[in-house]
């Protein structure tokens, strides 16, 4: 077994069910958006590996604690920028967000097919 520090970062939208409620597939199509043109190449430039996405939500593996708080901060701003501008009347974005450092436990399986 292997083990190793990393940290996980958990993130969401704020007011999800909300903007769900006033447009469902305008909030889909803008999510989806979102993720393609800034989480994923934020996640790129800091190392981070999409662990698991959850609806509005995401799980995210970096190598370090200062990895995960660039990606985060910079995400943020790249959202900030795109709410500045988008129009009033479109809903705006915001994603909270937790760090934790842990240590990992990676177990090896190999499976033999007969």
């Amino acid at each position: 077994m292997t083990r190793r520090l990393a940290a996980i970062l958990a993130a969401d939208v704020v007011g999800y069910s909300r903007l769900m409620g006033r447009d469902e597939q305008g909030t889909l199509t803008r999510l989806k958006g979102h993720r393609t043109d800034r989480l994923e190449p934020v996640l790129a430039r800091h190392s981070g590996r999409l662990v698991k996405l959850t609806g509005d939500g995401v799980l995210v593996e970096f190598p370090s604690a200062v990895d995960a708080l660039g990606a985060a901060i910079e995400f943020q701003q790249l959202m900030m920028e795109a709410n500045a501008a988008s129009p009033r009347t479109r809903p705006l974005y915001s994603a909270s967000a937790c760090i934790s450092v842990t240590s990992l436990s990676i177990a090896m399986i190999s499976m033999v097919t007969v």
